[in-house]
């Protein structure tokens, strides 16, 4: 095993580990925070996957708005930041079955389609086009217009938590008449 094989490997577990921590947290901010390291692991995975591309997207995108956009909400509804038995429901033994079938089902999947699968790294699969070119040709539209809607939720979200909600005069001395 090389360096890279058993850094993917590590990183795998700690990005399986903090997922499960995501769901299993009574905390809603420990979740958000779980979730900036599962999505961290996974930027890293991309890493050592040659997609550096793809990682600065996972960090910029995922990491950097989404998860700001999320703890925007938590702290714009008001919501209970501390342990709540109302976000633990009575069919928690259900859902563990289900996510456990249903992550059976991905890896029996995965394993039965990459089995027989080989990449070949040397030859150029791709025809002689750059692997980049179809993501800024044919998805830059949709990627920027992503990037838009983001901006506008996170500016949104600023605005509104900057509001006075106790109605009381915010103006400085100089803005009084």
């Amino acid at each position: 095993m090389t360096g890279v094989e058993v850094a993917f490997g590590l990183l795998g577990v700690v990005a399986v580990g903090s997922a499960v921590l995501v769901v299993t947290t009574t905390r809603i901010v420990h979740a958000a925070l779980w979730l900036v390291l599962t999505l961290g692991a996974l930027a890293g995975c991309y890493l050592l996957l040659m997609a550096e591309f793809v990682a600065w997207v996972q960090v910029l995108i995922y990491v950097g708005a989404v998860v700001v956009l999320l703890l925007f909400a938590v702290m714009l509804t008001r919501a209970p930041t501390g342990p709540s038995a109302e976000l633990t429901g009575r069919n928690r033994w259900v859902a563990l079955v289900v996510a456990v079938a249903t992550a059976g089902v991905l890896l029996g999947a995965l394993s039965a389609g990459w089995s027989q699968a080989k990449i070949d790294l040397d030859s150029d699969a791709t025809g002689g086009v750059e692997a980049g070119d179809a993501l800024f040709r044919t998805w830059v539209l949709p990627f920027e217009a992503l990037s838009l809607l983001l901006l506008a939720a996170l500016v949104g979200a600023i605005t509104l938590s900057r509001q006075d909600t106790t109605g009381s005069d915010t103006r400085t001395g100089s803005d009084r008449t």
